[in-house]
């Protein structure tokens, strides 16, 4: 397929994968998605080790980790059933 016609996800983004013998810099950014036009380059401008840097990049299709919602991660969906319906009502100023 060319590069023309295929879709770019906006949400695409990287994490930076720190082995141990990575510097603490990329350690403390281990867990931490980046969208891919904002992420910081390796090796990272802090980094000791700039000659021999293990750290990389790991591509995800989406920024958020999965599962965000709580319905999500369970597979049961909430009632959304409300016990008294509150817009029904008349104005609460009357003494306007």
């Amino acid at each position: 397929m060319p590069a023309a016609a295929r879709e770019v996800n906006p949400w695409r983004a990287v994490a930076i994968t720190a082995k141990s013998t990575c510097c603490e810099a990329a350690r403390s950014l281990h867990a931490k998605r980046f969208l891919s036009a904002q992420a910081p380059r390796l090796p990272l401008a802090s980094c000791n080790q700039a000659d021999s840097c293990p750290c990389a990049y790991r591509h995800h299709e989406d920024r958020r980790g999965l599962p965000r919602r709580k319905e999500e991660r369970t597979g049961l969906r909430q009632s959304m059933k409300v016990s008294q319906e509150r817009r029904l009502g008349g104005s609460r100023r009357k003494a306007d």
